[in-house]
């Protein structure tokens, strides 16, 4: 019976010394107290009572979450920042021999690499400058952490809290700097329309303009060719009357048809050339029916006998002779009055 539950211990401890190390793990193993080996993933036995596991360390990427730590900036602004690095542990011995609690460590030397990089910034550097701090951090620390096994990959500044003073002095510059980009937003869209409405009258009296000037080129080329078309007639009246052979007086009642024209004016001298007033004159009667004797200055009346004076009754003799005169006078200006009529 005593063998038997000797058999189970020895089975039991046997089985204790198996070790399956998963991914993504390493086992840190001591032989008697001294450090021996790493294990990684696999199947693994320990010697019982002489080896044992250290540590175990995760090879995945692990992120510490630090506090806010007061930093003061170079215009001595007292800010509250809060970290938040992402590392890994590349080795596993460095990790667990290098550095009595590594993650205290490596919150320590956050805080005091955090406290040197801001007291060289002003208080807007600070607020506008995370990726260089940042930058800054990840150098420094991965640098420092070498020797403990840790590798920093990436350090952000998760939140910058600066004093209620000045996040209400930075609540009232956001406040004017909005008012003046409105400001000028609005004077923009003002000197905008400003300028289309100039531009819609600009267009539109160079439109006027141009529509008048077309209206009275129009005019003018209407104009001119009635005129073209006066003078064309004209000259094919001419034309006509050269091919139809017109006798000398057909040409000079044309010749009074034209001082007829002109006779109508208010003129109260005309000047012709010569051929037409001795026209004129040898066609006294025509002229006398156009009305335009007496316009020409002409005297177009007919030639009659000189009008006998009227006898002088205490100087005439007594045969009949006064008699005679008188009624010769009376027949001529009665022939003269009948072709007036006539005429």
């Amino acid at each position: 019976m005593g063998w038997i539950i000797l058999i189970v211990i020895i089975i039991v401890i046997l089985c204790s010394c198996i070790r399956i190390v998963p991914q993504a793990k390493n086992y840190v193993i001591e032989f008697l107290g001294s450090y021996k080996q790493t294990w990684n993933n696999g199947l693994h036995f320990k010697i019982p009572l002489i080896e044992r596991v250290a540590n175990v360390v995760s090879k995945k990427e692990q992120v510490a979450d630090f506090p806010p730590q007061p930093v003061i900036t170079k215009d001595n602004v007292t800010m509250q920042i809060d970290t938040v690095v992402y590392y890994t542990i590349f080795d596993a011995k460095l990790f667990t021999y290098g550095v009595e609690n590594p993650i205290m460590a490596l919150a320590n030397l956050t805080a005091t690499t955090l406290r040197n990089i801001i007291g060289d910034l002003e208080l807007d550097q600070t607020l506008t400058s995370r990726d260089l701090i940042n930058n800054k951090m990840r150098e420094i620390i991965d640098l420092a952490t070498d020797p403990w096994g840790i590798r920093v990959n990436r350090i952000e500044l998760k939140n910058i809290i600066p004093p209620k003073e000045i996040q209400q002095a930075m609540e009232k510059q956001m406040k004017a700097e909005r008012e003046k980009r409105q400001t000028l937003l609005e004077a923009e869209a003002h000197k905008e329309s400003v300028v289309s409405r100039a531009e819609g009258d600009k267009q539109a009296k160079i439109l006027a303009a141009e529509a008048e000037r077309d209206s009275e080129i129009a005019l003018a080329k209407g104009k001119a060719e009635s005129i073209r078309l006066v003078y064309e007639a004209e000259s094919e009246g001419i034309e006509m009357l050269k091919r139809a052979n017109a006798d000398d007086g057909v040409l000079t009642l044309k010749k009074l048809d034209a001082l007829k024209a002109i006779s109508d004016g208010r003129a109260t001298k005309i000047f012709m050339p010569t051929e037409l007033a001795s026209a004129a004159t040898g066609l006294g009667l025509t002229t006398e029916m156009l009305g335009i004797g007496n316009a020409l200055g002409i005297d177009t009346r007919p030639k009659y006998p000189p009008k006998p004076e009227a006898p002088d009754e205490c100087c005439d003799d007594k045969n009949g002779v006064t008699s005679e005169v008188v009624k010769k006078s009376k027949e001529i200006d009665k022939d003269v009055t009948d072709r007036k009529k006539h005429l």
